[in-house]
């Protein structure tokens, strides 16, 4: 019995596997295409000045991202805005999402584009195509921004008006196989930039020449970045994980001068923890991060808290926003990576004022 059973398993994978080749393969030929499928909709979204963009990652090659808005005054949910809206999927990993003069630009990374959407009908008004694998958009003005990469040692320089790669900005010590850069601050001409994957620094970048000028070492692989109201720079590393050959340490929080780019605190956690999503609040001194739990603290304060601010529940809280309004608390859960996540909304108090289920791993917010 258990011989067969065994014969039927491997059987079961086989098949999966052969599946799982033909979806892959399809959705490579889908990625050539125009998705143009499905009823458009018609939203509106004018109701609240303070929505919240939900991006939704999706799984990992399966075309599965999408879109979600929530309306913190009537507390009302839509799901998949964007095919809603366009007719089309939205692609494959929804990594971020920011808003500049009414226009949305949704960066979807395994897509290798970024869709630039009207943010109250949710229609893409253009799009940036030929992308590595996009992870960040920052705009240092009306005609240039910033695009961060994973699996590539270059920054890409764009014009959002024209919606096309203008340039270029080459990384030092960093491969095509390993390294990413990702998130981005800027603090007067320059840029900040936290570089993640198997790599240590936090570089600096001249936005009038387009070229790194500077790199300060920190931990193992920081995760994100933001900047407080008194001009710090705020990081958070992940120490790597157990056999990986870029080695495995403690995780830190550090805050960094922006003035001096010089580290003026170094928060250890400990061994094992995986702490990530540094974020502030609208005033930007107090900030807020992910270890299990999720955790505040004043941007002044000389030690972490010893209690956090929401407890851990059991399930993978993944990200993290702060209204910069309300001071309302939103915590993604992606549960199991494989169905629909939860949203949970706390008040500034850390009372839970509401719950929503949104898309397929939820990541990343955008404060409209």
């Amino acid at each position: 019995m258990f011989k067969s059973l065994k014969s039927k398993v491997e059987r079961l994978k086989s098949l999966s596997k052969i599946l799982l080749s033909l979806v892959i393969s399809l959705l490579s030929l889908i990625s050539c295409m125009k998705w143009d499928y499905g009823l458009e909709e018609t939203f509106d979204t004018s109701a609240s000045g303070d929505g919240l963009f939900i991006c939704n990652e999706g799984n990992f090659q399966y075309g599965n991202a999408t879109l979600s808005y929530y309306n913190p005054e009537t507390k009302v949910v839509e799901n998949e805005v964007f095919y809603r809206a366009n007719a089309m999927k939205l692609g494959d990993v929804a990594q971020s999402m920011i808003i500049r003069d009414s226009i949305g630009w949704v960066v979807v990374n395994n897509s290798h584009v970024i869709f630039a959407i009207d943010i109250n009908t949710f229609k893409e008004v253009g799009r940036i195509t030929n992308l590595t694998s996009p992870r960040y958009i920052h705009f240092v003005s009306d005609e240039k921004a910033y695009v961060t990469q994973i699996w590539d040692n270059r920054i890409f320089i764009v014009n959002p008006k024209r919606y096309e790669i203008t340039g270029y900005i080459d990384v030092p010590n960093m491969t095509m196989e390993s390294g990413s850069t990702e998130q981005m601050v800027q603090y007067g001409k320059y840029v900040y930039v936290n570089c993640w994957s198997y790599q240590n620094r936090i570089l600096k970048i001249d936005s009038e020449t387009d070229e790194v000028v500077d790199e300060l070492v920190v931990g193992i692989q920081p995760t994100s970045i933001v900047m407080d109201c008194n001009n710090k720079l705020w990081t958070v590393t992940d120490g790597g994980y157990e056999g990986s050959p870029y080695g495995h340490e403690a995780p830190s929080l550090y805050r960094i001068d922006a003035e001096t780019f010089s580290i003026e605190k170094q928060f250890e956690f400990k061994f094992g923890d995986a702490p990530s999503e540094v974020q502030l609040n609208g005033t930007k001194d107090k900030l807020y991060w992910i270890n299990d739990d999720i955790w505040e603290m004043d941007v002044t304060a000389d030690r972490v808290p010893v209690r956090p601010f929401i407890p851990y529940s059991g399930t993978i809280y993944y990200g993290l926003t702060v209204c910069p309004r309300s001071g309302d608390v939103y915590v993604a859960d992606a549960i199991d990576y494989v169905q629909q996540g939860m949203i949970y909304r706390y008040s500034k108090d850390g009372k839970l004022i509401d719950e929503f289920y949104v898309g397929i791993i939820p990541g990343a917010f955008c404060w409209k």
